[in-house]
């Protein structure tokens, strides 16, 4: 069974957010890095994986998807194999939002939340 291990929030303050999940609930910094046009930090409870993304500008497509301003961006469904998944949500007339041959591969869910699909073992559990 595939299983959700990722959620993504977007946010106007990296320092601070950061600070509020590490301090009020304990969370675990694992990772920062830029990634196309935002600043990614991820950070676990020591099952789930919580992104923080300040993007560089509201303007790309990617920043976008889930709304303007502070938001829940996505989450990510785990799977055993992205491309047979990818044929799936097709199927359903999901709208892929990634950029070809990127993975993770966002899409847009019916119902219309932007939710990803990645490899197993993506997201640092600790």
């Amino acid at each position: 069974m595939s299983r959700i291990v990722h959620i993504a929030l977007k946010v106007e303050d990296l320092e601070k957010t950061s600070e509020f999940y590490e301090k009020v609930f304990g969370f675990v910094p694992t990772d920062t890095s830029k990634v196309r046009d935002h600043t990614s930090r991820h950070l676990t409870d020591g099952a789930m994986d919580l992104a923080l993304i300040k993007y560089d500008s509201e303007e790309s497509a990617e920043a976008k998807a889930a709304g303007l301003g502070p938001c829940i961006h996505h989450f990510a469904i785990e799977v055993d194999d992205v491309e047979k998944h990818v044929a799936e949500i097709r199927k359903f007339g999901c709208e892929v939002i990634s950029d070809p041959g990127v993975v993770p591969v966002k899409f847009r869910a019916p119902g219309g939340t932007v939710a990803e699909i990645v490899p197993k073992a993506r997201y640092k559990k600790s």
